[in-house]
């Protein structure tokens, strides 16, 4: 690990001479020496609690002594930074925050302490995820805007790229945001060879890798930035779909985004397959219907109708297919971004259905590597046909640094009837939260938006704003009401709009932070009665099967939620093929 003391590319105060008539900008090592010592103490404090874990331990104690001599303080103070950064004193987090605040240079412009340690994060070529999950919390306790963070961001890499502005922003706001700029742009280090001088972009395999027939990554923004995010597409479809980039029209999560093209043609395979399938069953549902006045048991293989058994063969053979490949492709991913192809800089991932599962396999591949800490910032994974039991996530928590967002719906009958035969058991993460104890791991209950399993690009705009992404202007029109959990653990999650679940399991999600709080979000919808209808059948079709899985004089509807569903609800499922306990 690179030693974290002061660089020789620091450049030495007053190299460069302020501009006659702007006001001296501080910096860390202008601050008091009591609020140096407290500036250093939020550090450690925020390292120990954003990581705990054994494996962290020599980072967070290299950062913090690295930080000890970058504000040149005393070496007497090593020992109690140290202490805080293994764990000592967490409760004095706020303490220091507030004691910074109050000192005359931060009470007006906090931003100093935030510029500071993203100068010193950055002053050795690199851009650890683990400091800027720190420098993102440090924002927060600072009160200090988030988009402060990223315009430094963009001010730090002008000073080592000329990058010109897009002339989107209006006159004024461009005026502003350069005058901004410049008066950082003195303070920030200069001098680095690496950071951002990685990419991906034009990537391509040099010769097939194992059953990988493809593997490019594609642009879906012109800039640059000190962190980038890598989309992940789940299928292909024909019309609107057809390309990899098409469900990320709204993403806005970095001025440097891409997305992964993998098995085209096989992930073509995949959606027509699925297309099909949902054409056959809206007509099966209401011949099935007739037969079953509880259909929560169908969802087993075992028990499938005939009729269903035979539309499920145009959908196994290349759902099988790329499941295995999904996996390839995100053991080949794991070894991309342990290369450093991408640069020395924090790599978000954000994948649905089986670009979600390309996901899971790249981090199982990489948490079994000695140097796979501090590259992945925050992972999303939307209806995950992987499996959601805490156990097989628990490795995640050392590669990843910031969140582990796991959205799915509990009424994805799709993803439950497709997956039926790849796993013997139910606990796939895409029908139900994964309830691993850690900070890092949010879910996020789609159901209300996502209807059908192909919802997931199609309401992909709104899905991201749910689980907190950051969108284009002018996608806001779809924005999504969520109510963010806050029971306590022993108690299950209720849905603002929904019946209360005498089932569910408790959420934990939280943010990056370790604020008290439950932070688990509950997508609302207006009328629950409808949520789970699937979408992805034509009108006609969708009012067909609503009624037929109704019987007549009958309005049964499972506790976990599930309305009339054609293949049950996925919580009910284990239950014997008699009545289920989930219907009131």
């Amino acid at each position: 690990m690179a030693s974290w003391g002061r660089s020789r590319c620091r450049l030495p105060q007053g190299a460069e001479p302020a501009v006659e008539g702007e006001p001296h900008l501080p910096t860390g090592r202008d601050l008091t020496e009591a609020n140096r010592f407290a500036y250093a103490a939020l550090g450690g404090v925020s390292l120990s609690q954003l990581f705990p874990e054994p494996e962290q331990s020599s980072f967070c104690t290299e950062f913090v002594a690295g930080l000890v001599k970058w504000l040149e303080l005393s070496e007497a103070v090593l020992p109690t930074m140290t202490a805080f950064a293994s764990g000592l004193g967490g409760e004095g987090a706020d303490m220091f925050a507030q004691i910074l605040l109050k000192d005359p240079i931060l009470k007006d412009n906090p931003l100093v302490i935030i510029q500071d340690l993203l100068s010193f994060s950055l002053k050795d070529g690199h851009y650890d995820a683990r400091a800027r999950v720190l420098i993102c919390h440090m924002t927060s306790l600072l009160r200090v805007p988030l988009a402060e963070l990223d315009l430094l961001e963009e001010t730090f890499l002008e000073s080592l790229k000329e990058i010109k502005e897009e002339e989107s922003e209006t006159a004024e706001a461009s005026r502003k945001k350069r005058e901004n700029r410049r008066k950082w742009k003195r303070y920030l280090l200069i001098g680095l060879a690496t950071v951002g001088g990685g990419t991906v972009i034009g990537y391509k395999m040099k010769k097939r890798v194992g059953a990988i027939e493809e593997f490019t990554f594609l642009p879906l923004t012109e800039g640059r930035q000190l962190h980038i995010t890598i989309t992940i597409t789940g299928w292909l479809a024909s019309g609107k779909y057809r390309t990899f980039s098409a469900p990320w029209a709204a993403l806005a999560h970095s001025h440097e985004q891409y997305c992964l093209a993998w098995e085209a043609k096989y992930l073509m395979e995949l959606g027509n397959a699925l297309e099909t399938i949902l054409s056959g069953l809206a007509n099966m549902v209401a011949q099935e219907a007739l037969k079953y006045t509880v259909l929560s048991g169908i969802v087993a293989a075992l028990t499938l109708p005939a009729s269903l058994l035979s539309v499920a063969n145009v959908i196994d053979n290349p759902w099988g297919v790329c499941l295995h490949r999904s996996a390839e492709v995100g053991k080949h991913l794991a070894h991309i971004l342990l290369s450093r192809q991408q640069g020395r800089r924090p790599v978000t991932l954000i994948g649905f259905s089986l670009g979600a599962r390309v996901i899971y396999f790249c981090l199982q591949e990489m948490a079994q590597e000695k140097d796979c800490q501090g590259i992945i910032e925050d992972v999303v994974l939307l209806g995950a046909p992987v499996e959601g039991d805490a156990k097989h996530w628990e490795p995640f928590r050392k590669v990843v640094s910031g969140r582990i967002i796991n959205g799915y719906c509990r009424g994805d009958w799709l993803l439950s009837f497709v997956y039926r035969t790849s796993s013997a058991q139910l606990h796939v993460a895409g029908l139900q939260p994964v309830l691993l104890q850690d900070r890092r791991v949010e879910n996020v209950d789609l159901s209300s938006v996502v209807s059908g399993h192909l919802d997931y690009a199609r309401q992909m705009d709104v899905i991201l704003k749910a689980v907190g992404i950051p969108t284009k202007p002018g996608w806001d029109e779809k924005g999504l009401s969520l109510a963010p959990g806050s029971l306590p653990p022993e108690e299950p999650r209720q849905a603002a709009s929904a019946a209360s679940s005498d089932k569910t399991a408790p959420q934990d999600g939280q943010t990056r932070g370790p604020a008290p709080g439950d932070t688990s979000k509950v997508a609302t919808c207006a009328d629950p009665s409808h949520a789970q209808v699937p979408t992805e059948l034509d009108q006609p079709e969708r009012a067909a099967s609503a009624v037929a899985a109704r019987p007549a004089g009958s309005t049964q509807t499972c506790s976990h939620s599930v309305g009339p569903n054609p293949l049950g609800c996925p919580d009910c499922a284990s239950e014997t093929q008699g009545s289920c306990p989930g219907l009131d």
